[in-house]
């Protein structure tokens, strides 16, 4: 059923469901109304935040874009940190501090990519408030970066970006199930910029702010079990099996085909919790995995199992405006 929908979802040529149309229209009003009684409430926490997400399901490219954003906050003198759902995850008690040695199972597996990655404070919490007091309090930031918030209106914001998949766009722009869209395409006239993950291959709806493009950059593979690295062009012309439990598996492989690698494709859902039985090939065929599926991999590391880290990368101009944006939040003295 999710493999059908998504074959509709994402179909130029026809139209949302017909049966699923009422069933999208009570969702909208269901959500919409939910959204305004929660922003009347929203709280404001000390320091400005930053929220990066989408309007549709599914995987877009948000984590790499907040490791970037990270960075840009870092590099004009900020101390910024993560806050997140932490999807996936089952704590024993929230807020939950991540580190790069906590375990995905408990908090999931894209806050500890950010750990590893940034070296930042991350917090996760399925209420994102209670999250970012915590690095607040504790470790004195004083800028957070939301993972994957754009619907959470329980959080006040300063900024927010909307990243899109361009390959797949808005689909057939309906809302859930009809469609893939949490909110109406509409929503892209209230964020401060729109970040398209990829070639464009449908032109999204006029929303009058800024749209900048984003790559994400394949170079090179690291060894699960021992860390060395080598360049992923050093595979080329090799068969290769490719794992990805992410919301959209075909961005990665299209990825390493690119690069000039025999893909031999084989997806898992997204958040999927790896066994060991999964990484078995009972042949020499290397293994590269993303990074976010490293993560939970980590413990079948063995010889032949490698991973793949994805750099986001902007234009100049692009990056000089989103250094602009962050330049103009306010700035909190502890």
């Amino acid at each position: 059923m999710k493999a059908w929908l998504e074959r509709r979802w994402y179909s130029a040529e026809r139209p949302a469901p017909l049966p699923l149309r009422p069933l999208a229209a009570l969702y909208g009003l269901i959500a919409d109304r939910l959204a305004v009684s929660k922003k009347a409430h929203a709280v404001r926490l000390p320091v400005p935040v930053v929220v990066v997400g989408n309007i549709s399901v599914g995987g877009t490219g948000k984590t790499p874009v907040t490791v970037w954003l990270v960075e840009q906050a870092i590099a004009l003198g900020f101390r910024p940190g993560v806050i997140s759902r932490g999807y996936g995850g089952r704590a024993a008690h929230y807020p939950l501090r991540v580190t790069a040695s906590t375990d995905p199972a408990d908090c999931g597996d894209e806050p500890v990519l950010i750990a590893r990655r940034t070296g930042v404070p991350v917090a996760v919490a399925p209420d994102r408030v209670v999250a970012g007091r915590l690095l607040i309090e504790q470790d004195g930031v004083d800028l957070l970066i939301a993972d994957d918030g754009l619907q959470h209106y329980r959080l006040a914001r300063d900024l927010e970006f909307c990243v899109i998949d361009g390959a797949r766009g808005l689909g057939n722009g309906a809302r859930l199930p009809a469609g893939p869209l949490r909110e109406p395409a509409s929503r892209l006239a209230r964020v401060a910029a729109v970040i398209v993950n990829g070639l464009l291959a449908a032109e999204l709806p006029a929303h009058g702010k800024p749209q900048f493009a984003m790559q994400l950059v394949i170079e090179r593979a690291l060894a699960l079990d021992s860390g060395d690295a080598r360049p992923l062009s050093s595979f080329t012309g090799r068969p290769v099996r490719a794992i990805a439990g992410i919301g959209h598996p075909q961005r990665f492989f299209a990825a390493l085909e690119a690069a000039g690698l025999v893909v031999i494709p084989q997806p898992f859902p997204d958040h999927h919790r790896y066994v060991a039985s999964d990484l078995a090939s009972g042949d020499a065929v290397p293994v590269l995995m993303t990074e976010k599926d490293a993560v939970k991999c980590a413990a079948f590391a063995r010889p032949g199992l490698w991973w793949v880290p994805a750099e986001a990368r902007f234009g100049e101009a692009d990056t000089a405006h989103v250094r602009k944006l962050l330049s103009s939040l306010p700035r909190k003295s502890f």
